[in-house]
């Protein structure tokens, strides 16, 4: 399921002369949602899946906030969040050039210049790249891979993105901390299979899982990933949501996982 690019949600090719003028050679340009979402992704490289979106509309934070995403790879959830909240401003991290450039290019094309900031930065570095305690609220969609699991994509941009070359989920997590106010919220996506380790990692940066949405790719499935809201110094009380599945048993994405889509494309608007 990582593979399957969230472009299979309600996709298709777009050719806008202002946009298109963004691309770079080995790169396209499609959208999301009824054409209100352009995203320019690597041809061959990395190209976000559908845990982006779900992370996009899990995540829960007051319009006007200060949030930061680390690790925002082409910016697709810094873009849906400040589409979705139009009084935020928010701050993306990557520390692969490349991607950072496209994080850049995909804020243009979305009409956010001037509210979404992408710093190309190592999230193992916080200091100096963002400011301490700052934020009312920090994302992110990590790398879900030990570098001794499995194979290492030849890709680099690929390896990158799915091992923990450049930043394990400790390394998020500190950074997390570091960044937000008392009181503020993490929300992350991750593997179901290392949950365990995730609320570990989780406490002991002093991120107090609040809320947990477990996801599964079929509903006879084991659980594929864990959608986790944690709070910066938070008292014990967690939250277990109703489970989401994925695809029914005709292979196409469930009405709950529409919904989702939906709700997303009503609040995401046109690009300014």
């Amino acid at each position: 399921m990582e593979d399957r690019e969230a472009g299979d949600a309600k996709r298709q090719t777009v050719a806008h002369a202002d946009i298109q003028s963004l691309l770079k050679a080995g790169e396209t340009l499609d959208v999301l949602f009824d054409g209100r979402f352009p995203i320019l992704q690597p041809e061959k490289g990395y190209r976000f899946s559908i845990d982006a979106l779900l992370l996009a509309h899990f995540v829960r934070f007051k319009d006007r906030a200060s949030v930061l995403e680390l690790g925002t790879g082409s910016g697709v959830i810094a873009v849906l969040l400040a589409r979705r909240w139009p009084g935020t401003r928010l701050v993306g991290i990557e520390i692969q050039p490349e991607l950072a450039d496209l994080a850049r290019r995909n804020v243009q094309a979305n009409g956010l210049d001037g509210r979404v900031d992408i710093r190309c930065a190592d999230v193992r570095r916080p200091a100096g790249a963002i400011p301490e305690r700052a934020c009312d609220a920090v994302v992110f969609n990590p790398p879900y891979r030990r570098l001794d699991a499995g194979r290492i994509n030849d890709d680099p941009q690929r390896a990158r993105s799915r091992h923990e070359i450049l930043g394990s989920l400790g390394d998020f997590l500190k950074a997390a901390a570091f960044a937000l106010k008392p009181k503020g919220s993490v929300s992350l996506i991750y593997p179901a299979s290392r949950a365990a380790e995730l609320v570990v990692r989780m406490r002991a940066a002093r991120l107090e899982p609040k809320r947990l949405l477990p996801v599964y790719s079929h509903a006879a499935s084991e659980g594929a990933f864990v959608l986790v809201e944690g709070i910066q110094g938070g008292g014990e009380e967690l939250r277990l949501l109703s489970p989401l599945v994925l695809y029914g048993e005709d292979g196409r994405y469930t009405a709950a996982v529409e919904a989702i889509f939906s709700d997303l494309a009503t609040l995401s608007g046109g690009a300014g």
